[in-house]
This record gives structure tokens, C-alpha cells and sequence, in this order.
């Protein structure tokens, strides 16, 4: 399958096309968050991918400013969750995040500001809502995947 279009500058030594193949990385959700920021300063780290190990935990973040690529700073964004991770593998910006089998956006970037804590996934969407905004529960089924 296609990696889906997206206007991304070549890191050094990566570009997206790199990654040919790969599997859907799955979770579940364990706190739903509920707050939204206009300048938040997210930094949004230059490479396209990182490994989520079985059992971390990460944290979700919407983003409704379409142009922010990795390298880039986000400030407009919505809360969604922090999630475990029940079957490892390696996301990458462009993949989809679905939520309960519903397409929410695409990841645009990862943010380490709490690393090594847990790692900020930044999904670009069209409308910012929060985790309750967009239904998401405690126990709701994680997956990244390419469309």
C-alpha cells in the first residue's frame, strides 16, 4: 500500500518513501484528556517515525493546523488521551490514527518534551476536539495504520 501524499521536507537522511512497508501498531486508551491550548509550543522533533515498545504508554494530541510538518512547532491543539500500547511496531507521520475503528487524523509529528516519560503524538485533524469531544473512553481500541 501507498504511503499517502504529504508535503514533507527530506530529513538528512530519511525521506517518508523510506518506509515501505509496516504494521499497525495497537493500544488501548487509559486516561482520556479533556483540555485545549492556542499556545502550547509544541516541538515537533525532524524525523518521520518512532518505535513504540509493547506496554509503554504515549499521549495523543490533536492538531487543527494543517501546515506543521516535523521540525515545525504546534501550538494549536486538543488533549485526546494517553493510550498503552498492546502490539509494538514503529508509527510514522502519515499514518492514521483510529479510534474505535473511526479515522480521527494523521500524525504530523512527535513532541519529546516528556520524554523519557512518554512520547506526545501529534495527529493533524481537520476540527480540534478533545478526548470527550470525539467520544473516546477509557478502554477505547487504538490502532495506527496506513489508509
Amino acid at each position: 500500500m501507498p504511503m499517502p501524499k504529504i508535503k514533507i521536507a527530506t530529513t538528512r537522511f530519511v525521506t517518508l518513501s523510506t518506509y515501505a512497508a509496516n504494521r499497525p501498531v495497537k493500544g488501548a486508551v487509559i486516561t482520556v484528556l479533556n483540555s485545549s491550548h492556542e499556545s502550547r509550543g509544541l516541538k515537533l522533533i525532524a524525523t518521520y517515525s518512532r518505535a513504540l515498545p509493547k506496554n509503554s504508554i504515549h499521549e495523543l494530541i490533536a492538531t487543527d493546523e494543517a501546515d506543521k510538518k516535523p521540525g515545525d512547532m504546534a501550538n494549536y491543539i486538543a488533549y485526546l488521551a494517553f493510550f498503552e500500547v498492546s502490539r509494538g511496531g514503529c508509527i510514522i507521520v502519515g499514518e492514521t490514527l483510529f479510534v474505535d475503528g473511526k479515522a480521527i487524523g494523521e500524525i504530523i509529528g512527535f513532541d519529546e518534551t516528556h520524554e523519557p516519560n512518554h512520547l506526545n503524538i501529534i495527529i493533524g485533524v481537520k476540527k480540534r476536539q478533545t478526548g470527550p469531544q470525539l467520544k473516546i473512553s477509557v478502554g477505547s481500541k487504538i490502532k495506527f495504520a496506513r489508509k
